[in-house]
């Protein structure tokens, strides 16, 4: 095997997996270097008591917060990444998201590029990822060039009468925007409808729109393109200047005997594209003479600013039975800038995957004196996102092998507003005769939550490598390649400088294709 390539791209989640797909057909030669395996496609992908019970599909590496307290992060290292698991909602950041704001507790910053610049990149996320909505319902919708690729999945019968009496009560429900593959699975077409199995579970019939599904399989088509499973890169070497990485070392596993063997590989270009935490870590333990805080640090901005949404799910209960399959349809932005009498932003609401019994059995005692399974039949289910404001201390850090999250949640009064205004609204619409959390995604943990996600949930993770002019203030420049180093790259949610309260998974996918455009004609 060579160990020179045109181009190196660590990690296949949305951003690395988008990358490799827009840069496949340019002709050079691609290494994709991904820490895990493919994803097996098993009956347990859509067991519930494995995939929120256990560690099946997601990484059982322990973390630790500020305190030195243990935290275990909902991370799946397949070839896809966290996409394997994620809900496929694909939003587009609204345009005033892109401008500075003030929010309660401080100021979601200016970013040096603009909706504009992004939006002909999310038109085209939308169909690589095939995007279904419906444009016009939402009152903040941005500016689009082009309507969605596909239409909205539509509401079942229940989803649709809560959607009518929250349009009764003055407010726009629309229609949230999924990334699903109706053409591709219509062998299984009823289930993968009905198997409600979108949110936080691995997709057996192959008909979430995933990274893997979606890009790195197509790139894998290309004969000019390598993929090595198994292969975490542990740090990067760089030249005696320190202004390009010269080798890239990955410790390789074996998976038939399991033995690891350490191995370097070298490219003209290096893409870091390992989520916003791993990009940061691997730059931090790459420290040497040249950069002796990491990689490209002279900002001591490597790490910092990191942001994950203020997040929370709620499950109202009402005397209605709720047989909807396929939840995840409906989603509300009215108080996303606020409301009369409180003039920041709260957030998003988006109805979640159905919950069954078996994911609340977990945490039984949180819905007594209702049975799990009389909360499952009759619930449905929200998740909140309100945004986490860039902090200079909340960082990603490393000392010696242990992964360090400083974190301080901020905006947690608009949060707290934004849950109790909901509240209110579905006891209006006589859809919270009951309010309680939803414990469903940590339910193996044996840790007690009040329906927001604690630090573990990191699904949304950004901001630890911002972008920017100014190599003082920001990591990346504008083209997300390291300023100090002339050949590095990072393509993953690490070049957010705020994190808006949509999920950032489009945003990233449209950035990933923006710089392959920048690469190609770099490679020129």
């Amino acid at each position: 095997m060579s160990n020179h390539y045109d181009i190196i791209i660590v990690g296949t989640g949305a951003g690395g997996g988008t990358l490799a797909y827009r840069l496949a057909q340019s002709g050079k030669k691609i290494l994709i270097l991904e820490r895990g395996p493919f994803m097996p496609r098993e009956k347990d992908n859509w067991n519930t008591k494995v995939v929120f019970g256990s560690d099946r599909y997601h990484n059982p590496e322990v973390w630790y917060d500020k305190d030195g307290k243990e935290i275990h992060p909902g991370m799946s290292y397949f070839v896809g990444g966290n996409t394997k698991v994620y809900g496929a909602a694909l939003f587009r950041l609204r345009e005033k998201d892109f401008e500075k704001f003030q929010h309660r507790d401080g100021v979601s910053p200016e970013w040096p590029l603009k909706y504009k610049d992004f939006e002909p990149y999310y038109v085209e996320a939308e169909k690589l990822y095939q995007v279904h909505g419906n444009s016009g319902e939402d009152p903040t919708e941005p500016f689009r060039s082009q309507e969605f690729p596909y239409p909205a999945v539509s509401h079942e019968p229940r989803i649709e009468e809560v959607s009518d009496s929250l349009k009764f009560q003055g407010l726009k429900p629309y229609h949230t925007p999924v990334g699903i593959r109706l053409n591709e699975a219509q062998a299984y077409l009823s289930q993968c409808i009905r198997c409600n199995t979108c949110d936080g579970y691995p997709c057996l019939v192959q008909a979430k729109s995933d990274a893997e599904i979606s890009a790195v399989r197509p790139a894998m088509a290309q004969q000019n393109v390598t993929l090595l499973t198994e292969a975490h890169v542990l740090k990067l070497h760089t030249s005696p200047s320190g202004r390009e990485i010269s080798s890239v070392v990955v410790e390789m596993r074996d998976p038939q005997s399991g033995q690891t063997q350490v191995q370097q590989f070298s490219g003209d270009v290096v893409v870091l594209a390992c989520g916003a935490i791993n990009s940061s870590v691997v730059m931090l333990r790459s420290a040497n003479e040249q950069h002796p805080t990491g990689l490209a640090n002279s900002s001591d901005l490597v790490g910092r600013n990191f942001m994950k949404h203020v997040l929370g799910s709620i499950i109202g209960v009402s005397k209605k039975p709720n047989p909807t399959l396929f939840q995840k349809t409906l989603s509300v932005n009215d108080f996303y800038w606020g409301e009369t009498g409180y003039e920041y932003p709260m957030g998003q609401i988006q109805t979640l995957g159905k919950v069954s019994k078996e994911a609340l059995e977990g945490n039984a005692a949180a819905y007594a004196p209702l049975t799990p399974e009389e909360v499952a039949s009759h619930s449905i289910d929200w998740w909140l996102t309100v945004e986490d404001l860039p902090d200079f201390n909340n960082r990603v850090r490393v000392e010696s092998d242990k992964i360090i999250l400083e974190y301080t949640e901020n905006n947690s009064e608009s949060y707290d507003r934004l849950e109790q205004r909901w509240i209110e609204i579905l006891k209006s619409i006589e859809c919270g005769q009951s309010i309680m959390p939803n414990c469903s995604y940590f339910a193996g943990s044996g840790k007690t939550f009040t329906g927001r996600l604690p630090i573990d949930g990191v699904g949304h993770q950004v901001g630890t490598c911002r972008f920017g002019e100014d190599p003082k203030t920001s990591v990346l420049d504008l083209n997300c390649r390291a300023h100090d180093i002339d050949n590095l790259y990072v393509v993953d949610g690490s070049f957010f400088c705020s994190s808006g309260a949509v999920n950032p998974t489009l945003t990233i996918i449209a950035n990933a294709l923006r710089v392959g455009d920048h690469l190609i004609e770099r490679m020129k």
